[in-house]
């Protein structure tokens, strides 16, 4: 077992918090990361982690061998990229993060495509909705769909993704069409709500974002639901284009108050900063955008 192997694994497991998470991510059994943990600490002749049932918690040992640690796999990984950057060869392996709808719909079925034109570079997906530590985490880059705030990420935009208002023709037909925002006071809005409250819809009137607070007879945390709500015809929705753009296409879904849409939440890559970004890096993300910019891509997805 080479001392490279035992670093790795250490930082892994502080990253992820337990044994278990550790193997999972590596595909390996808990008791082969705690062989490895065992013979670090034997090598070292201290002890780095204190296990209970419940969590770690590093020694004061741990702690200052963890720093370590992490500044010699950042140097190593800062090493690679400049040689990978020379060489103009994107290599090894990637770990991607993406919320669960959208990385099920645009970034899973890319990466077959991805892998062929980069047939040196592995990938890891990881598919949910909670915002990541991305150097925690053990990340390379993870796809958001947000206004990013300041921090020392770097993010990188793929997409403008627009918001926009629909309903089935069914629907539209038994009720009518609205014409204001106004007019949602007479219709099944199909709202996502958060914990119990309801996050509102924004529009633009006279130039300025309002937000208004919706009612219907259904209301749902998950957006896939409210899709398929929508598209059986019991109400109206207020998704992202990249998860309508397909059915508006087709005839399944129309848009309604299009000229009050406000600015939607654009999509970004954020990935940490370096010295040497990894050209796998740099690869995935400029073939996200040019996969994204290609004609009529949102629409038929």
């Amino acid at each position: 077992m080479s001392k490279f192997t035992q670093m790795t694994t250490f930082v892994e497991v502080v990253a992820r918090g337990s044994l278990s998470a550790a193997a999972r991510a590596e595909g390996i059994a808990p008791a082969m990361i705690g062989r490895r943990l065992d013979a670090l600490e034997s090598r070292l002749g201290v002890k780095l982690l204190r296990r209970t049932t419940r969590k770690l918690v590093l020694t004061d040992e741990g702690v200052a061998f963890l720093e370590d640690c992490q500044r010699i796999l950042g140097e190593l990984g800062e090493a690679e990229a400049a040689i990978s950057e020379r060489s103009g060869h994107a290599s090894g392996h990637l770990t991607i993060s993406a919320p669960a709808g959208f990385g099920r719909q645009h970034v899973a079925p890319l990466l077959p495509s991805f892998l062929a034109e980069h047939r040196d570079v592995t990938v890891n997906l990881n598919l949910n909705d909670r915002v990541i530590d991305l150097v925690g985490d053990g990340v390379d880059v993870a796809i958001r769909i947000a206004r990013l705030g300041d921090s020392n990420l770097v993010g990188v935009k793929l997409a403008d993704n627009g918001r926009v208002l629909v309903a089935a023709p069914a629907y539209l037909k038994r009720h009518g069409t609205p014409r204001t925002p106004g007019d949602l006071a007479r219709h099944n809005c199909l709202a996502i709500s958060s914990e119990g409250s309801q996050r509102g819809w924004t529009f633009l009137e006279n130039g300025k974002p309002v937000t208004l607070k919706v009612s219907g007879n259904m209301v749902c945390n998950d957006g896939a639901v409210l899709h398929a709500w929508a598209l059986a015809g019991k109400g109206l929705a207020w998704r992202s284009m990249w998860e309508v753009g397909e059915q508006i296409a087709s005839g399944e879904l129309c848009t309604v108050l299009d000229d009050f849409a406000a600015p939607g939440n654009d999509i970004h890559a954020v990935f940490a900063q370096r010295r040497h970004l990894p050209l796998r890096i740099r690869a995935f993300v400029d073939f996200l955008r040019r996969s994204y910019a290609a004609p009529d891509y949102w629409r038929q997805r």
